[in-house]
């Protein structure tokens, strides 16, 4: 399980390469319940990054950032293309330049053969596209949750890193 303070120093990580970048950062989360933007806004000065997001955990919320039924329909709540659509809609709705989408299945209940337990989806969406990352945990509620954060940010700064060079 990741220590706290090793998830803050990600997100602060993440954060410096922004604001240097004088970029802006949004979340979209589902099944991380806030936890991306609790450990964006344990870093001190934040808010010269983070715009802020919305926990969608029902998924009427994230067709009001902009994923269509019909992908929740076809797709599933977790999935790859619910995830990007996450991301690129609060991207769309914030105003930020950088956007961070995640879904999954957290446990111990929910999942299924086809979309088990620690099934998670992580995306990034910028202006040059979005980009996402499928992982399966096999942990307890929390720990997977903290991995699902800790996966986001860390794609969140691999495509930031990318796209800045």
């Amino acid at each position: 399980m990741p220590e706290q303070r090793e998830l803050v120093s990600l997100a602060a990580d993440l954060l410096g390469v922004l604001k240097h970048g004088r970029r802006r950062l949004a979340v979209a989360e589902s099944c991380t319940g806030g936890l991306v933007g609790h450990l964006l806004t344990e870093v001190p000065g934040s808010s010269d990054v983070f715009v802020g997001g919305a926990i969608t955990y029902d998924d009427h919320l994230k067709q009001q950032i902009g994923v269509e039924e019909k992908l929740l329909e076809e797709d599933g709540a977790v999935s790859s293309a619910v995830a990007e659509a996450m991301a690129a809609g609060i991207r769309k709705r914030s105003g930020a330049s950088l956007a961070i989408g995640v879904t999954g299945i957290a446990g111990p209940n929910g999942g299924s053969e086809a979309k088990p337990v620690g099934l998670t989806y992580v995306a990034v969406a910028d202006e040059n596209g979005v980009v996402s990352e499928e992982h399966i945990w096999q942990a307890d509620r929390s720990t997977n949750k903290q991995l699902s954060a800790q996966a986001a940010l860390r794609l969140a700064l691999k495509r930031v890193r990318e796209t800045s060079v």
